[in-house]
């Protein structure tokens, strides 16, 4: 045989070297599309781990490498260029996943100023100091501006019938009187009173003024406060003072007034 005939593989040669190149290439197209799947899996877990897992996997892969050749196994080139090419895919991912967090967190940290800037909560309203009421007007006043009082309700004595029927304030002939409330006032003339003004209430009560000098308004409606009359002498009187009634509706007589005076807030005494 020929030295070229004896260098030159036979065909059985040929088709086991195709079928261990075809095996070859086989098992490193695999070991690609593993490790494709496994960086597809582990991208998120990347993004949450930054630069330290991506260093973490280069140096796994490295180890792997170092075990191989120190076995004797000589990966095929084509598996060499896949594992560099898988390497360089995986630092790519790992810095896109890093510059992707530091981005993601420069814009967090813009927004930062913003979140601070807004309240967290809406302010609460303060509440409005009430105004403070003032004193409740009294629903009467006063015949007369001085308080104080001389001969009370149901007194005995020899200037009157049976007993006195109202309240006396003791005060200057000439002193002014006043309506103690509104309503609807006349004037008359008896010989016991002397001349009197009477006030009639919206409910019907009357309020009897007595002993009178002079008027100052002989009929029509007043108002709380008004000036009506002047206090006097006349009728059967022992010297100047005003003589105060006040007759409930229903012609049942005289009431006691200091009682209805401090009901309506006032204190004639």
């Amino acid at each position: 045989m020929a030295p070229e005939a004896a260098a030159r593989p036979t065909r059985a040669e040929l088709r086991l070297a195709a079928r261990e190149q075809s095996r070859a290439q086989r098992r490193g197209a695999a070991k690609a599309a593993t490790r494709t799947a496994l960086l597809r899996i582990a991208l998120p877990s990347v993004a949450a781990l930054g630069v330290a897992a991506a260093a973490a996997i280069t140096v796994q892969g490295d180890a792997d490498q170092q075990r191989a050749l120190a076995a004797g196994r000589t990966a095929p080139p084509q598996a060499a260029a896949d594992d560099t090419a898988d390497g360089v895919a995986a630092q790519a991912a790992a810095q896109a996943v890093a510059a992707g967090g530091q981005a993601q967190a420069s814009r967090g940290d813009a927004r930062q100023p913003l979140a601070a800037a807004q309240p967290t909560e809406a302010p609460t309203a303060q509440p409005t100091a009430e105004p403070t009421p003032e004193p409740a007007k009294p629903k009467v006043a006063m015949p007369v501006a001085r308080h104080g009082l001389g001969e009370q309700f149901g007194a005995a004595g020899t200037h009157w019938a049976n007993r006195h029927t109202g309240i006396d304030f003791p005060v200057d002939g000439g002193s002014e009187v006043y309506a103690v409330t509104d309503g609807t006032l006349r004037t008359q003339w008896n010989p016991f009173y002397g001349y009197m003004t009477i006030i009639k209430m919206p409910d019907g009560t009357e309020a009897w003024y007595c002993h009178l000098r002079a008027y100052k308004v002989r009929k029509g409606p007043v108002k709380q406060g008004d000036l009506i009359a002047f206090v006097g002498s006349s009728g059967n009187s022992t010297g100047p003072h005003l003589h105060f009634e006040i007759r409930p509706p229903g012609g049942s007589g005289p009431i006691d007034p200091l009682p209805w005076f401090l009901a309506n807030g006032l204190d004639p005494r």
